[in-house]
C-alpha cells in the first residue's frame, strides 16, 4: 500500500490526551492506550501540507471559510454517500457534542424527555442531563450477534410525549451500519409522532468493505425536514485537536436557531487551521482513507481472530464501521470495578470500560482499532494473559 499505517509514531510528551494521561487516570504511565477515539496515525500528507502553509504565512488572524470550503464537503457527500447537500444548509460548529447539546437545548424544553438508543456514545448522556432533560433509555436488542432497534418499545416512548432522537448513525460503540430499511421504519415512527432527529453521523466515512452508510436525512425529503445531522472531517482523518464540525439541515427554521445559537455564544467564527485542513482532506485524502479503511478491517479480523483463538469467552461484534471494537466480556463474571482492575492493573492496557455506555453496556470493552498492528497485538496479548486467570476460576 502507498500509506504506511503500521509505522510506530511515538506521541508520549506531545500532550497528548490519549498517550500523556495514563498515570493520570489509569495509575501507571506503562500502559498502552487502545480507549479514546482518536487514531495513532499522520494524517493525510495534503492536510499536512495545507496547514503547514497556513503555519508559514505568520499571520494568524480572525477568518473566513471561503466557497471552496462548503464546495469541498458537498463533493464529498456526493461522491462518498450519494447525498445532494446544499451549501446553505451547513452551519460550523466547534464540535459534534457542542452540536449534541445545543440541539437538546434548542430542540427541546427543560424536564422533556430525549431518547437515546443504549448502549450508546456516553457524551450523549450528558447532552441531555445536564440539560436538565430526561434520558429516555430505548434500548438496543442483540439479534444474531448484532445490534438491532426495538421498534415497539421506542413507539411507547415516543407516544408517551418524547419529541427528541439523537440517532447514532453509524452505532458507537456496536459498529452497526444501519440499514436502509431500519432507518426508514425508525423515520415512520418519527414522522408520525412529531419527533425531531439529531442524527451523529461522524463515523459515517469510517465504513467496513460490503456495507454502505444511509444519511439518515438522505431518505426523503420529508425526513430531511426534521433532522439535523452532525459531521466533521476529524473522525475521518484523524483532525479532533482541531475542534471542528458542522451541521447539516434542509429546514431553516432549525437551521435559524442553530446559527442564532451559535452567535449568541460566540462561537460562529472560523478556526484558523481547520478549513485548510478539510479542504484539503476532502480534495485530496480519498486514496488515504480508501487504504486506512483496510487496515482498520485487517485489524479487526487480527482481533477477532486472535481472541476466538486464545480467549473465545469473550464475544467480539462484527465491525461494520468506526474504528472501534465492541466486546462482550460477561463470562469473565467482572463488573465494572473489576474489568478496570483486569485491564488497568493486571493487563496494564486502557480499553473503554463499557458501562459508561450506559446500562446494557456493562460487561463490555470498547478497543480503539486505529493502531499500528504490532501495537494492537501487544495489547491483546496482554489482556488475554491477564484475562486467563478469570476464565480458570
Amino acid at each position: 500500500m502507498k500509506y504506511d499505517f503500521n509505522r510506530i509514531i511515538d506521541r508520549r510528551n506531545t500532550r497528548s490526551y490519549k498517550w500523556d494521561q495514563s498515570e493520570k487516570l489509569f495509575g501507571d504511565k506503562e500502559i498502552l492506550p487502545l480507549w479514546v477515539a482518536d487514531m495513532d496515525f499522520a494524517s493525510p500528507p495534503a492536510v499536512q501540507e495545507a496547514i503547514l502553509r497556513r503555519v508559514q504565512s505568520g499571520v494568524y488572524g480572525y477568518s473566513v471559510t471561503g466557497d471552496s470550503y462548503k464546495v469541498a464537503i458537498t463533493g464529498w457527500y456526493r461522491r462518498r454517500h450519494d447525498w445532494e447537500i446544499q451549501e446553505e444548509w451547513i452551519s460550523d460548529s466547534p464540535g459534534i457534542v457542542t452540536s449534541l447539546s445545543l440541539s437538546v437545548e434548542l430542540f427541546s424544553q427543560p424536564g422533556d424527555q430525549v431518547i437515546l438508543q443504549s448502549p450508546v456514545y456516553y457524551p450523549f448522556y450528558d447532552v441531555i442531563r445536564m440539560n436538565d432533560r430526561k434520558v429516555a433509555v430505548n434500548p438496543l436488542k442483540l439479534e444474531a450477534g448484532r445490534y438491532v432497534m426495538d421498534y415497539v418499545q421506542l413507539e411507547e416512548l415516543m407516544a408517551g410525549g418524547a419529541k427528541l432522537l439523537l440517532l447514532c448513525n453509524p452505532h458507537n460503540p456496536g459498529g452497526r451500519v444501519w440499514e436502509r430499511e431500519e432507518l426508514l421504519r425508525l423515520g415512520e415512527l418519527c414522522l408520525r409522532y412529531g419527533v425531531t432527529v439529531i442524527s451523529d453521523e461522524i463515523h459515517c466515512d469510517m465504513i467496513m468493505p460490503g456495507h454502505k452508510h444511509i444519511p439518515f436525512a438522505s431518505l426523503s425529503p420529508e425526513l430531511s425536514d426534521i433532522t439535523l445531522t452532525t459531521l466533521a472531517a476529524t473522525k475521518t482523518f484523524n483532525l479532533p485537536g482541531l475542534q471542528t464540525s458542522y451541521i447539516v439541515t434542509s429546514n431553516p427554521e432549525l437551521k435559524r436557531k442553530f446559527d442564532y445559537k451559535l452567535k449568541t455564544l460566540s462561537l460562529h467564527m472560523s478556526a484558523f487551521f481547520s478549513p485548510e485542513a478539510v479542504e484539503a482532506a476532502y480534495n485530496e485524502g480519498e486514496e488515504w482513507l480508501d487504504e486506512l479503511i483496510l487496515h482498520i478491517n485487517g485489524n479487526a479480523d487480527y482481533a477477532i481472530s486472535y481472541l476466538a483463538e486464545h480467549l473465545p469467552q469473550v464475544k467480539p461484534m462484527q465491525l461494520e464501521a468506526t474504528y472501534l471494537l465492541w466486546i462482550d466480556c460477561r463470562a469473565l463474571g467482572l463488573d465494572a470495578d473489576g474489568l478496570k482492575q483486569l485491564m488497568y492493573r493486571e493487563a496494564k492496557v486502557a480499553f473503554n470500560e463499557g458501562s459508561v455506555f450506559g446500562t446494557e453496556g456493562q460487561g463490555h470493552l470498547r478497543i480503539n482499532l486505529a493502531c499500528p498492528r504490532s501495537l494492537l497485538a501487544e495489547a491483546l496479548e496482554r489482556f488475554v494473559k491477564a484475562a486467563a486467570a478469570y476464565v480458570t476460576r
